[in-house]
């Protein structure tokens, strides 16, 4: 793979140069930013899980990155909103109707802002508080508990969402709170408690928060006109969930979709009914994202609309949300959407199921998640495949088939950014002038190593076809063609990284 460095920007006088070789004397164009971005996941804490997490009212920290965020679903729907969709006041009154009744709590831990050119880490948390468990419970925070844990990466330069579940009954060391069911920490100290919990459990900084009641599910779903989806099996919940769906396909609307993120009951004859159930909430999700970015910009600026109405969300500027839905336009999520569980095992203590860690899975999983991969290695890990619902990709193996059986053919139309790796003069210019002539629009710099042997393509969001086309241009091997995860610019196509093997 390339090596991981910076390139300096064109001088003006290199610019007028390689504008003349291409339009001749007296035209001129100016590329855009090429600078890369500083690349690197959230550290993981120093401190071991053994340690404990601690108490809530003695362990709150001071330095977040992040704002506080409502619903995931709504932030992601803003975050994939085009700019053209939406007037400054428009704007303004979305950013009103998503800043209401912020927890203290959740302002003290989330300081500062989420930087969208860098991955960050978002905490989505599904609350049952329908009327049914308030009338039986009471309706005070301490009665209920958080029946779907999602920690989720959002890696926009790379176009990535991984959402990984964290099983409600994983047992973790709360400190002078004890060994408990994760759930439990929302009952002791709300979201701020349970993303304290969570960040220690999942060794990451945890930079954003999102917060859904199961019921706004149906709203959401039927906002956006119903979600589609695929089912390996039948499922049949009829008594706990009042759901019966044959296998295939099947396009939900909002009350059905809920049936189906709530229905454990349905894989009774599997075993481990909430590893099912977590699998198809990760897939409305993504089945969610992927109905947004297909609708038209009138319908999505009355969907955020819509959702905003009944959302509470830390301020987020304009500024975040247009950053973040710039760099999210070409999302694929059918190869850019991943997801995984957490591993564990299932023993019977004290009259009472838990899910132990099984911590050296645990902590592999984590660090492929930290450097942008499948929370899997092989398909074979997710033991949910071909029960659950699925989306996306959940394992390398998975990606690499996929890679493999694609059908792109080489296209010879995009902006493409060509770097010279070399130490040999004007070989960026002269491979731009060839690009040109096959229809590409280039851009010539200079890449800050110049130490490269051979040369790569690499690709952005769903570009990949253009890639090709370069790759064939320049006579670069189509195995020297990837996917852009090493920070280079994604203000372009296609970037090109010129080794010596192309001055030859």
């Amino acid at each position: 793979m390339a090596e991981r460095k910076t390139h300096r920007r064109m001088t003006s006088a290199e610019q007028v140069r390689l504008s003349q070789s291409r339009h001749g004397a007296g035209m001129s164009s100016q590329a855009p930013s090429t600078s890369r971005r500083s690349s690197s996941s959230s550290p993981r804490h120093a401190a071991s899980r053994a340690e404990g997490i601690g108490s809530y009212t003695t362990r709150r920290r001071k330095k977040r990155r992040g704002r506080v965020l409502r619903v995931l679903l709504v932030t992601l729907l803003v975050a994939f909103v085009g700019v053209g969709v939406a007037a400054a006041a428009y704007i303004i009154r979305i950013n009103g109707a998503l800043s209401q009744n912020v927890p203290d709590e959740l302002k003290a831990q989330l300081t500062e802002p989420v930087k969208p050119q860098d991955p960050f880490y978002m905490l989505l948390l599904g609350v049952d508080k329908s009327e049914g468990r308030a009338e039986s419970w009471g309706s005070d925070a301490s009665n209920f508990r958080s029946d779907t844990i999602i920690l989720a990466r959002v890696d926009a330069p790379a176009q990535k969402v991984t959402l990984i579940s964290i099983p409600r009954d994983t047992m973790v060391d709360m400190g002078v709170n004890g060994e408990r069911k994760i759930n439990d920490a929302y009952s002791i100290g709300q979201g701020a408690y349970m993303m304290e919990v969570v960040e220690d459990f999942a060794g990451v900084e945890i930079s954003a928060y999102a917060e859904i009641d199961f019921e706004q599910l149906i709203s959401i779903v039927d906002t956006i006109g119903g979600i589609d989806v695929t089912l390996p099996v039948d499922v049949v919940d009829e008594r706990y969930a009042h759901i019966n769906l044959e296998a295939g396909e099947h396009h939900l609307d909002g009350e059905t979709a809920l049936a189906l993120a709530r229905s454990r009951h349905a894989y009774d004859a599997y075993g481990g009914g909430d590893f099912y159930r977590a699998a198809n909430q990760r897939m409305i999700i993504g089945a969610i994202v992927k109905k947004i970015l297909k609708l038209d910009p009138v319908t999505m600026a009355n969907t955020v609309s819509t959702l905003a109405e009944s959302v509470t969300v830390y301020p987020l500027s304009v500024t975040d949300i247009v950053s973040l839905a710039m760099q999210f336009q070409d999302f694929d999520v059918d190869s850019g959407f991943y997801s995984g569980q957490t591993p564990t095992d299932s023993q019977y203590i004290n009259d009472l199921w838990y899910e132990i860690p099984i911590e050296s899975s645990w902590m592999e999983m984590m660090e492929r998640v930290d450097a942008g991969l499948p929370p899997y290695e092989d398909e074979s890990q997710d033991l949910t495949a071909g029960v659950a619902g699925s989306i996306g990709v959940s394992s390398s193996s998975q990606a690499e088939d996929d890679a493999a059986n694609s059908t792109d053919k080489p296209t010879f139309s995009g902006r493409v950014l060509v770097l010279n790796g070399t130490e040999v003069s004007g070989l960026a210019a002269s491979k731009s002038t060839e690009l040109e002539g096959a229809g590409f629009s280039p851009y010539a710099d200079s890449d800050e190593s110049m130490d490269h042997t051979a040369s790569w393509v690499y690709y952005n969001g769903g570009s990949r076809s253009a890639a090709l086309g370069v790759a064939q241009t320049l006579g670069i091997s189509e195995g020297n063609v990837a996917e852009n995860t090493e920070g280079y610019s994604t203000d372009y196509d296609v970037v090109v990284v010129l080794g010596t093997d192309q001055a030859e």
